[in-house]
């Protein structure tokens, strides 16, 4: 018997993969159940996707069904409809789970999976597989039927075969990989899913972890996002699966949802020694709402243990939700100018949505919030939040994902703000009304590149500290953002590979040189190293205690580091020439320059990885 499940992913990303669906796979893999995986993508067609799944007339087609993917997982199971009239069409994950009676009553699905996947599909196999009544089976339900409460989650999670062990993913095949070391949440968010039941937290055997971790490594995987809603809850295990990884995947990143009161000095350490990310939910600075749904918030300890992150360099982002109930578009800008302050490398801002299934969605009239009925059921207004003040904080949350996050500010953000004598929230809303006035109400993220980016934090910047009168810090101001932009692209871009270094200069006068790809070359109104050594910028300090000399520099990666290059003028116009056409010998005599002059420069370029020949 033949099963496909579908996986409909936002757009093509390093998370586009269908894991659930793959443990689905997992655990009925010893059965004569033959199953299919599949993934598509938001504004696929619908037509051209369901012929792909009607065409090797499988018994039965499943969902994997969030927020994100009801509307197209409905327009495909509506085409199956006519093409496969006799195949059993069902629906699992969050969005079936939250809201099953609403995705039944859409008369499309036959049934759906509520809570836990794994027995009740292994047993909705083995009945299809037999021929008999489907009816009753713990955790499914059908339309007009008497409520199934789902089974009681498996216990031992190493009862589900993983399914990068067994080969039903191949781990190197994708761009990045999701990693679930546990399952559940003992936290209980009224705006949040994650802890609709009450079973806790159930964890994979470190014997797993340990050997999943040792086949990423081998497989060539480049990056994992960790799915705890909080990995480090339990602080010994997590210190134990850092020390892993440092050990035995240390090239691999990964990305971790954590919460700040499990963080101590030694877990900081642990983060910082391996190649990582940090998510945590910070949601608001306010600890009165956040008391509303059902969190607490102790702001000196928040404050004092981020500052374990940032005293061993560890990278870290928050996330924020405006409109929660009680909060004010004032209090939103505090959180803002809270969460900034503790430099932060991301700031993730959403709008709150009332999840099927939450406790919010449950007394959310009560408490005088308005919000979308379907998907992906977005805050309208609440008593002290309205639409108005929504429509600011959304313009808001663009700015800050715009100029501080996609423009990794955060080494520079707050001395520039500080020179500007201005808060966070107060700098970004003014951003915020330069990009309506400048690139149009509606402008996204998504809209810019890197550099347009750059040099719109560039142009803004002159704006602001010449309107305020400041403009004699705009030199300082202007190599920071230069360095930082130069900074993370020479990280991010692809690492040269070694080339043998040409010494002598018989080959060296014939080679003809590029500059690597990973390499930026930048102008600069101070001596950069000068600028540097300051540590923590300080404009005002900077500005009486720096000399104005130019320098030019080359910024590059060498032997997993970043450095800095501070070159005099005639050998950074050697860079500046070299553009893979010309052998050396043309470029230098160009420039007026000789061999004997450059010979000890060009060995160092190549040593570095500054330059490559073709």
């Amino acid at each position: 018997m033949h099963i496909n499940l579908v996986a409909i992913h936002p757009c093509p990303s390093p998370q586009a993969l269908g894991l659930a669906n793959a443990f689905l796979k997992s655990f009925v893999r010893e059965t004569s159940v033959e199953v299919s995986l599949f993934d598509f993508f938001i504004g696929q067609d619908p037509a051209e996707n369901a012929a792909r799944l009607a065409a090797a007339a499988p018994r039965a087609i499943g969902f994997s069904l969030y927020v994100w993917n009801r509307d197209a997982c409905r327009e495909i199971a509506r085409q199956l409809r006519t093409l496969l009239p006799s195949a059993l069409l069902f629906a699992g994950g969050p969005e079936a789970s939250a809201d099953p009676a609403g995705v039944l009553g859409e008369g499309i699905l036959d049934c759906v999976i509520a809570g836990e996947g794994e027995t009740p599909f292994a047993e909705l196999c083995q009945r299809l597989l037999a021929g008999r009544e489907l009816s009753g089976i713990p955790g499914v339900m059908f339309p007009g039927a008497a409520h199934s409460p789902p089974p009681s989650p498996i216990s031992d999670l190493d009862r589900i075969p993983s399914p990068y062990l067994n080969g039903i993913l191949h781990a190197g095949s994708y761009s990045g990989i999701l990693w679930q070391l546990a399952r559940g949440c003992s936290f209980a968010c009224d705006f949040c899913f994650d802890a609709r039941d009450k079973h806790g937290v159930r964890r994979f055997s470190l014997e797993r972890v340990e050997a999943e971790l040792r086949h990423f490594a081998a497989s060539g995987v480049s990056q994992v996002f960790v799915l705890d809603s909080t990995f480090n809850q339990d602080a010994k295990r997590a210190k134990h699966i850092l020390r892993l990884i440092a050990r035995i995947a240390p090239s691999i990143h990964f990305h971790f949802e954590v919460r700040s009161e499990f963080i101590d000095r030694e877990m900081a350490e642990l983060f910082a020694g391996v190649t990582c990310s940090l998510q945590i939910g910070l949601q608001s600075a306010d600890p009165l709402v956040l008391k509303q749904v059902g969190r607490a918030f102790d702001r000196a300890d928040f404050t004092k243990r981020i500052g374990y992150l940032n005293e061993c360099g560890a990278v870290f982002g928050f996330d924020l939700i405006y409109g929660l109930p009680g909060d004010t578009l004032d209090g939103f800008r505090s959180s803002v100018d809270y969460a900034l302050s503790l430099y932060p490398n991301h700031l993730d801002i959403f709008p709150l949505a009332i999840l099927p299934g939450t406790k919010l969605a449950a007394q959310g009239k009560k408490l005088g919030l308005l919000w979308q009925a379907h998907p992906p059921y977005t805050l309208l207004s609440t008593g002290s939040f309205t639409s108005a003040d929504l429509t600011v904080a959304g313009q808001l949350a663009t700015a800050c994902d715009i100029f501080f996050t996609r423009g990794k500010a955060v080494a520079w953000f707050n001395a520039v703000i500080n020179a500007l004598k201005l808060k966070p929230a107060q700098f970004l809303g003014l951003f915020g009304e330069w990009l309506s006035a400048s690139r149009g109400a509606q402008s996204a993220e998504s809209d810019f590149n890197d550099h347009e980016i750059w040099q719109m934090q560039r142009l803004f910047l002159k704006q602001i500290f010449r309107a305020r009168n400041l403009q004699r810090f705009l030199p300082i101001v202007l190599d920071l953002v230069d360095y930082h932009h130069h900074y993370a692209a020479a990280l991010l871009a692809p690492q040269p590979q070694k080339n043998r270094i040409q010494k002598s200069r018989a080959k060296l006068a014939d080679t003809v040189f590029h500059l690597c790809t990973s390499t930026r070359l930048a102008v600069f109104h101070y001596e950069i190293q000068e600028i540097l050594e300051c540590g923590a910028p300080d404009i005002a300090r900077m500005h009486r205690h720096l000399s104005a000399i130019p320098s030019q520099a080359a910024i590059y990666p060498h032997n997993g580091f970043i450095c800095t290059e501070s070159l005099d003028a005639v050998f950074f116009s050697i860079l500046e020439r070299i553009n893979g056409t010309k052998p050396t010998a043309h470029v230098l005599a160009e420039l007026g320059l000789t061999l004997d002059e450059t010979h000890d420069f060009l060995i160092f370029a190549q040593q570095e990885g500054i330059v490559l020949h073709s």
